[in-house]
């Protein structure tokens, strides 16, 4: 695996993920990369509306290693990657919605430096209230299970960060102080 930096943002839905990654990546010079990339997209939209949760992880799962091959060809090519959310979200979130897959991953996968955004649930509802998109089952289901959601993250080698009082900015700013490589090593 090269020694160039790849980045994970994680966590709950309404902790900034979707606003720090980019954020993120534009400080560290990286390329954001999806890991739902587009031509997965109506097909999860199609698996949102139903409930077979082995289907839905299998979708991401796909979606994640077709990402995984592209972020392998930046980083091969010397090129920092960050994304919004990497297997921890895929296994974690799935396993905790009842999927009984057991998955297991490849050896030579792709090890991001993983940061956890958390943030006090009435913030991170408010949060919620205020986005411009519906809620799907999921959502609900994941909203219905937060406690086990955030247990089962802990299998995971994460760094924490707190946003709730935290504009986007602070919390990128929060995440450069951090030497990333000494980050992973002590998660390793």
């Amino acid at each position: 695996m090269p020694n160039h930096l790849f980045e994970s943002v994680e966590g709950l839905p309404g902790t900034g993920k979707t606003t720090v990654a980019p954020l993120l990546a534009a400080a560290r010079q990286a390329v954001l990369v999806s890991t739902v990339p587009p031509q997965f997209q109506p097909l999860r939209r199609e698996l949102d509306q139903g409930d077979n949760t082995n289907a839905r992880m299998c979708l991401f799962l796909s979606a994640l290693f077709t990402a995984t091959d592209q972020i392998r060809r930046y980083l091969d090519a010397g090129i920092p990657v960050v994304v919004e959310s990497y297997f921890a979200r895929c296994l974690t979130t799935h396993r905790v919605f009842g999927a009984q897959l057991e998955v297991v991953l490849p050896a030579d996968l792709p090890q991001p430096v993983t940061y956890q955004l958390l943030c006090e649930p009435h913030e991170r509802l408010r949060r919620l209230a205020e986005r411009d998109k519906p809620m799907t089952q999921w959502d609900v289901l994941a909203e219905e299970r937060i406690d086990q959601l955030l247990a089962a993250y802990r299998q995971f080698p994460l760094h924490q960060i707190d946003t709730t009082a935290q504009t986007p900015d602070e919390v990128v700013r929060e995440i450069l102080s951090l030497n990333a490589f000494e980050v992973d090593r002590a998660h390793n």
